[in-house]
């Protein structure tokens, strides 16, 4: 063990320690492993300038996003999937198809028993009754089930 030297006055040396230099490595950085180099004492205004040194040679690391901005980015993707999704799912359904494209227009006559969704299915076969339903209601301005008489004749759209 080396000999400390003289004491300062009111300091005392505790038994076990001693002054010399401890073998230090870095623990972080590019310089992790090796030993560490003393820091020598510099006056503020060049430690700033030397900081600024430092920091323009790191290179700037990948995009790192917060919590909350990577709460944010999942809740957009969610919501971007979930709405192509339903789009997807409307289409498929049927719901987003356009309209029935009719050409023309047949005169028929109201039978006994006949309903509009039995007249819309006889003379659309293969689309759907419902619009037919629709568009007969509007060319012949029927509002209830009861203006629907027998031996009356109305206008139904056919393809």
């Amino acid at each position: 063990m080396a000999d400390p030297g003289p004491q300062a006055p009111g300091r005392r040396r505790i038994a076990g320690t001693t002054t010399d230099r401890l073998n230090v490595r870095a623990c972080a950085g590019p310089d992790v492993g090796r030993p560490a180099q003393a820091r020598v004492h510099q006056p503020a205004g060049r430690r700033a300038a030397a900081r600024r040194h430092e920091a323009a040679e790191i290179e700037p690391s990948a995009l790192q996003l917060t919590r909350r901005g990577r709460a944010v980015l999942t809740a957009f993707s969610i919501l971007v999937f979930g709405a192509a999704v339903a789009v997807l799912g409307l289409r498929v359904a049927g719901v987003l198809e356009p309209e029935q494209q009719f050409t023309r227009t047949v005169q028929v006559e109201v039978g006994a028993g006949d309903t509009l969704w039995s007249i819309a299915r006889s003379t659309n076969p293969g689309g759907d009754p419902a619009a037919v339903v629709e568009q007969i209601a509007d060319l012949n301005d029927l509002r209830t089930a009861a203006d629907v008489i027998p031996g009356r004749i109305i206008e139904v759209p056919v393809r």
